[in-house]
């Protein structure tokens, strides 16, 4: 691995010497690069941070791949299976630290790139990155992923609000939070499994504010992980889908409507394609039903120290931690480019350029029911033998 002294390829190289340029060192760059290296291409990593995996660094404590240890493993290395089924944040970091050392990934730190465009010369791309550099590769993966900047909603009077706010991103677990009154704002997974986290923490009071009623997904059911049905199902038409499921979470699922948490009017599929992931559960039924997790109406606002509730109630809570996602901020990047929908999601991913932009791929950028781990490890053969074809056709100087 580089360290965040090396010196990148200069602009001026020759096309013959250009490598791809992958630009994230996180699992769906580190497995574009290994399978680009695999297909005899010199792949170079660029890594804003000084290590591989920053993202799953900071994540909190106790968070779990939803995902089966056996179906996460990136291309040429398995995880071991003393991390066992479902593989706990701080072995995810240590198989991505692994998963560099062992294919000796040529990987630069300390550098982010804040701008990508065509070549002078049409040949190639440009990138613009820390310290003035300037770099030009034959090709481009983007892999900085879903979860690259936190999401705080511009909720009127927020930034007046004198009590204790916080995103997700920057809550680690819940040992600050023992003996006080927390409202958790947001029920996907991450504001799911930190209210669990907080009732099994000690907190005084956890609440959960919900705008949209979640569909909400056993895990594991008699051995079989949820992800299993997800990769069953990914190809099957969503009306189909919408139906099936229906009647498997009223089997599997209890009915939470008294506690303020009724069942989804829309179905399970139709709501992935909109990019809602279903909630796995990892304690929040039970939490719900026994009251350790309140449920209440979603955040509108703060005023006078006091969080103002869908409905006009007004509560106080010691703590405000916001689950509200994140947002993938391509848009300097390549918002230029015509590459991005109305969303700021690449129209393009996995081996597919953007019409205007060949060379330039995109992968992580989804949030497949299937499994993100897994989808990246296929993206990322795919994008090495997409970008191997062109080399070979002279379509990539």
């Amino acid at each position: 691995m580089a360290d965040s002294t090396a010196s990148p390829t200069p602009a001026a190289q020759h096309h013959a010497d250009r490598p791809v340029y992958v630009i994230g060192g996180g699992p769906g760059g580190l497995a574009a690069a290994y399978a680009l290296r695999a297909q005899g291409i010199r792949a170079v990593v660029l890594e804003k941070a000084d290590r591989v995996g920053a993202s799953w660094r900071g994540h909190y404590d106790r968070l779990h791949l939803h995902t089966t240890r056996r179906l996460s493993g990136l291309p040429g290395l398995a995880m071991p299976r003393r991390f066992g089924r479902w593989v706990s944040r701080d072995d995810v970091v240590r198989y991505l630290e692994k998963y560099a050392e062992v294919h000796e990934l040529e990987i630069v730190t300390g550098v982010e790139v804040s701008r990508i465009e065509r070549s002078a010369d049409g040949t190639g791309w440009l990138l613009h990155a820390t310290g003035g550099r300037e770099l030009t590769g034959r090709a481009v993966v983007v892999a900085t992923g879903t979860n690259h900047t936190p999401r705080l909603p511009d909720w009127p009077g927020r930034d007046t609000y004198t009590g204790e706010l916080l995103h997700a991103a920057d809550y680690r677990n819940p040992q600050p939070y023992a003996g006080r009154d927390v409202l958790v704002v947001g029920v996907g997974n991450t504001g799911a499994e930190i209210a669990v986290d907080l009732v099994e923490g000690g907190a005084s009071r956890v609440r959960l504010a919900v705008r949209t009623a979640p569909h909400i997904v056993r895990r594991s059911t008699a051995g079989w992980a949820a992800q299993y049905t997800g990769i069953v199902v990914r190809r099957l038409p969503v009306r189909l889908v919408d139906r099936l499921a229906g009647p498997m979470a009223k089997l599997s699922v209890p009915d939470l409507s008294a506690q303020g948490l009724a069942r989804p009017d829309t179905g399970l599929y139709s709501r992935v394609n909109e990019g809602s992931i279903p909630v796995q559960d990892v304690g929040l039924i039970d939490a719900v039903r026994k009251g350790q997790v309140e449920v209440v109406t979603a955040v509108e606002g703060f005023e006078d120290g006091k969080v103002i509730l869908a409905g006009g109630d007004r509560i106080g809570p010691d703590a405000v931690i916001a689950a509200t996602g994140y947002v993938r901020s391509l848009e300097g990047l390549v918002g230029h480019l015509g590459v991005l929908n109305a969303r700021g999601k690449p129209v393009a991913t996995g081996a597919h350029t953007p019409k205007d932009a060949p060379g330039l791929y995109f992968t992580g950028f989804t949030n497949p029911i299937s499994g993100m781990f897994r989808e990246m490890a296929i993206d990322a053969e795919k994008i090495a033998k997409a970008v191997a074809k062109s080399v070979r056709k002279g379509q990539l100087a």
